[in-house]
């Protein structure tokens, strides 16, 4: 009796509970909102919208891995020379020397965030670059007499981490850190990798405001106060100044530009003629003068002597190859002759083999050395 009644009663207990819960609103959470990114096709493909903003986004970058070997000149773009044995140094104390190869592997990351504002498009782009290199420096040793012995040419490698850019632009001004406008207006130089060879065509990296017109007919203007680098960063209010023009239609174009370093009180300027032959084949000439009364090579000008003249161009092969090639010769002799081919193995993927020979001078046009450097490029974009 006791078991059918404790039975019963749980039954009746079971029924009494569902019936209440079944008189019971059902209540059901509402989804959160889920916001998807949107693409942004304002500024070109890789944009897209910061959720919940109307600023685009583009993160992009590359990773590139280079060799070089060789005789490269004053600006050091063949392999590494000259660097000590170090077997022989360690086992017998002697100084021996050999050349290896320069190696760099960079991974660089870019972002590019833009919006539209009644003053203009909103701008800020970075690119940072981290490298592992390898080089030579100095390393100091004890002897068996104790003292500090310096040895140099020892290679070794290291991480190192720059800034390539770093600025804003409103409509037509930028503030911030990027190449000077006396090297981007002209549209740097070639397609080769090792272009700077015995100087170049002028400065990359410093502290930059500057303002750039471009008109709807192909015509830009852009002026530009610059702190400079290394031993011509400004020791003074008075800032480097750069001012240019150039004009581009589908033939190719025309572009000029003309820099003062304040610091050493010095001119420079670069003519430039572009020129689009077909689909498949461009090419420029670009000729420099700077002046040298109170230092031989200034802010500007990078080169030997007053004058300096470039040229060269690219033939496409097809969508994968191009061939690209770029000579100079300054007044003070040098002279170097730069070809590659960049080739897309896949999309994304583009692998440059590039050879250099090179002839470089002091300033008064003696004759220091030459030599050839080869160079190898993986670089993988996104």
């Amino acid at each position: 009796m006791n078991i059918k009644s404790l039975l019963l009663g749980s039954a009746a207990a079971l029924v009494a509970v569902s019936g209440a819960r079944a008189a019971d609103a059902v209540v059901v959470a509402e989804p959160e909102p889920m916001e998807y990114v949107r693409v942004c096709d304002v500024y070109g493909a890789g944009f897209y919208y910061i959720p919940g903003t109307e600023t685009c986004l583009r993160v992009g970058g590359y990773l590139r891995y280079d060799i070089r070997v060789g005789d490269g000149g004053p600006a050091g773009y063949g392999g590494l020379q000259n660097v000590v044995d170090k077997k022989d140094f360690v086992t017998d104390g002697v100084i021996d020397t050999n050349d290896t190869y320069y190696k760099r592997a960079r991974a660089a990351l870019q972002l590019d965030a833009r919006s539209e504002t009644e003053l203009g498009t909103l701008r800020a782009y970075m690119h940072i670059n981290f490298d592992w290199n390898t080089g030579a420096g100095d390393r100091t040793f004890v002897d068996a007499d104790g003292n500090e012995v310096v040895v140099g040419g020892w290679t070794g490698t290291g991480t190192s981490v720059g800034i390539n850019h770093a600025f804003i632009e409103l409509g037509g001004f930028r503030i911030g850190k990027t190449d000077s406008l006396f090297s981007t207006l002209t549209g740097y130089a070639g397609n080769v990798i090792q272009g700077e060879i015995n100087g170049g065509y002028g400065p990359f990296d410093t502290h930059q405001i500057a303002y750039t017109y471009t008109g709807g007919n192909g015509f830009s203007a852009a002026v530009a106060v610059e702190e400079g680098n290394g031993d011509f960063t400004l020791d003074s209010y008075v800032p480097h100044v750069v001012a240019g023009a150039a004009f581009t239609q589908g033939w190719g174009g025309v572009s000029g530009v003309v820099g003062y370093d304040s610091v050493f009180e010095e001119w420079a300027g670069k003519v430039r003629l572009d020129v689009n032959v077909n689909d498949q084949l461009s090419l420029f000439v670009m000729g420099g003068y700077g002046t040298d009364d109170n230092v031989t090579r200034s802010f500007y000008k990078t080169w030997g002597g007053n004058w300096a003249v470039w040229g060269g161009g690219t033939f496409k092969f097809n969508e994968k190859a191009s061939f690209n090639l770029q000579a100079q010769y300054f007044e003070n002799k040098d002279v170097s002759v730069i070809a590659n081919v960049a080739y897309q193995l896949v999309p994304g993927l583009t692998i440059t083999p590039e050879v250099a020979w090179s002839s470089w001078h002091d300033d008064n046009k003696v004759k220091i050395d030459d030599g050839f450097a080869g160079f190898l490029r993986f670089q993988r974009s996104f």
